[in-house]
């Protein structure tokens, strides 16, 4: 009975894992089901294994001799099956190819299927000699070589993918070649010691070590992670909408007043310089705001894609000024060339586009101290759709070779002790390439350490017809001071209430109001404004500070509209700007939205709209 000793060791220790693998909750994945069948084959080999061991000790004779050989028939079917799943399981996480893997297993059912009918037909013959017992026989020469054929394909994908075979998951199977080897050996010294089962098992259970096989308590810690995840997210949101209120508040009033300033008559040529300088660095300021608050919006998966129709060639010749102002008094030549096959009208979120392109030249504009800016935007037309590509090359000081993977790094700045004197936060560029990928399109870089650098981006638009009727064109603003002389006639005396619980802020509103003849009234509580409409005060638009203390903008107007003859178009005046804020005002009510600091043409944008 010695040669039971192995087998009944293999039977505690597959049972063992039987029981752990299938009480413990888990995820099915195609790994953990190929082992939950090795297992559970494992087990039923062990068990016959004992059985006809134990039977033939026991009482053999020629009525239990036919029941050991059905007995072992199944042993061999076993052997083939378990092999089969080794060499499926070595595919999947190998190429982990679906299409593949499936025809494969198609393959070998059916060779496994034909292998069984085989092994049934062919004779077995028992060794049963002083108690010890074995088989021989060409059906357990069929087996072994049908098992021995799927063990070299195993083989052949290790070796296939040699760089692989030391990773944790292909353990079981190195292992499996030396025990064979030693099995085989062992085969030949003692041809009754019966060794494969218990080696199986062995291998069974260091996969179970090495399978991915995640449980319903990692689950649970994911959903305690995401949870947290999510507080930490919704405090961050809270964190940057504060933060954007604090700075844009009083940026709304240097920038106001600064262009307020700017457009007085009779000011020194040596003020309005200084003016310029601060208009320009509260610009920088804000563009720092507006960048932290992109990056945050595109890493919580807010950032909005909004297409209408519009003028690329009025887009690009904004640019082009913008840029220019970036240049200032720097010796760069700004070289500008806008092919003009590009179609009139295109269909596409040209914000975005804009912030892209901007980022780009902004970015030439700070690292080229002289030399040349050539922004280029070419096209490729196929059928209803226009490949923009944009272009900006610089002679400036260029990326090292092994920056250029890091460029598009979030709060990255290259080269930083040479760069310390340039401002910026290091994510214009990460922000361009997030920006771009939500809109389908790429951007590449060409550089030479100090010699210049060159940036392409590639942006599909659809193509709008000139014979096509859009809806909700928005029209192109025209000229400011043709503008400005057309509503200087409509606008006389028409009637605005601004209610602000900042007096600064309310100071800044009355003068960039005051070149429209409007007649202004300031309040600086919601509550004050209620009492106002509720006295029958008329007034023909309403800029509503949402942030007040006591009642705030929004629980302002819900008081407000519950009065049925409530018709005042309302603006939602805020320095609360982050992704979304436009649309939730929108929705509560408002009828438009201003963020602070206060742009000028977006200021005349609500005007034209509310008041012309």
């Amino acid at each position: 009975m010695t040669n039971l000793y192995f087998p009944i060791c293999g039977l505690f220790c597959i049972l063992l894992i039987v029981i752990l693998f299938f009480t413990k909750k888990r995820v099915d994945t195609k790994e953990t089901k190929i082992y939950g069948l090795m297992i559970i084959s494992s087990l039923l080999n062990t068990i016959f294994v004992v059985s006809e061991l134990l039977i033939a000790y026991l009482n053999y004779n020629e009525t239990t001799e036919i029941i050991i050989k059905i007995i072992n028939k199944c042993d061999f079917i076993h052997y083939i099956f378990w092999t089969t799943l080794l060499f499926l399981y070595a595919y999947h996480i190998t190429y982990n190819n679906k299409k593949v893997y499936d025809k494969i297993k198609k393959v070998t059912m059916i060779i496994g299927v034909v292998s069984i009918i085989i092994e049934f037909l062919l004779p077995i013959e028992l060794i049963y000699n002083n108690e010890i017992m074995g088989v021989t026989g060409t059906s357990s020469i069929f087996v072994y070589i049908i098992a021995f054929l799927y063990i070299i394909a195993t083989v052949i994908i290790l070796i296939l993918n040699i760089k692989k075979i030391f990773q944790k998951k292909y353990i079981p199977m190195l292992v499996l070649i030396i025990l064979m080897i030693i099995a085989a050996i062992l085969r030949v010294v003692h041809p009754t010691l019966i060794v494969i089962p218990t080696i199986l098992v062995y291998i069974d259970l260091i996969m179970y070590h090495t399978i991915e096989n995640p449980d319903m308590k990692m689950i649970e810690e994911l959903n305690i992670a995401k949870k947290e995840a999510d507080v930490a997210n919704n405090a961050k949101t809270e964190f940057l909408a504060n933060m954007s209120h604090e700075i844009r508040t009083p940026l709304n009033a240097i920038t106001g007043f600064s262009q307020a300033l700017a457009e007085e008559e009779g000011m020194p040529e040596s003020a309005k310089e200084d003016i310029k300088d601060i208009i320009m660095a509260s610009n920088s300021l804000l563009e720092i705001v507006n960048g932290v608050l992109d990056i945050s919006k595109i890493e919580a998966g807010k950032i909005e894609i909004i297409n209408k129709t519009y003028t690329p060639f009025d887009m690009f010749k904004e640019l082009e000024s913008l840029t220019k102002v970036r240049i200032g008094e720097k010796p760069i030549e700004l070289r500008t060339y806008i092919d003009a096959t590009i179609p009139k009208r295109l269909f596409g979120d040209h914000i975005r586009i804009k912030q892209i392109i901007l980022n780009l030249l902004t970015n030439a504009a700070k690292y080229t101290e002289e030399g040349y800016i050539d922004f280029k935007v070419s096209s490729v037309i196929k059928e209803d759709v226009c490949r923009l590509i944009i272009s900006v090359e610089d002679t400036g000081m260029g990326i090292k070779t092994d920056q250029v993977d890091k460029l598009f790094n979030k709060f990255s700045r290259l080269d930083e002790e040479k760069n310390i004197t340039i401002e910026g936060t290091g994510l214009g560029l990460a922000i361009t390439k997030k920006l771009l990928e939500l809109m389908n399109g790429k951007i590449t870089v060409q550089s030479i350490y100090g010699e210049g650098s060159k940036f392409t981006a590639y942006i599909d638009q659809k193509i709008v017809r000139e014979e096509q009727k859009e809806e909700n064109i928005e029209e192109v603003i025209e000229n400011l001071e043709t503008q400005n002389e057309t509503q200087s006639s409509t606008l006389d005396n028409r009637k605005v209430l601004i209610v602000d619980d900042n007096k600064l802020n309310l100071k800044v509103a009355q003068k960039l109001l005051s070149k429209y003849n409007l007649l202004v009234t300031t309040l600086e509580s919601g509550v004050e404004c209620i009492e106002h409409i509720e006295r029958g005060e008329q007034y023909d638009i309403i800029l509503l500070d949402d942030m007040m203390p006591k009642m705030s903008g929004k629980e302002t107007l819900k008081k407000l509209k519950e009065n049925e003859n409530f018709k005042i178009p309302t603006i939602a005046l805020t320095a609360n700007a982050i992704s979304g804020m436009k649309e939730e005002y929108l929705a509560l009510g408002f009828d438009d939205y201003l963020a602070k600091p206060i742009e000028k043409i977006e200021l005349e944008r609500v005007l034209k709209e509310y008041l012309d």
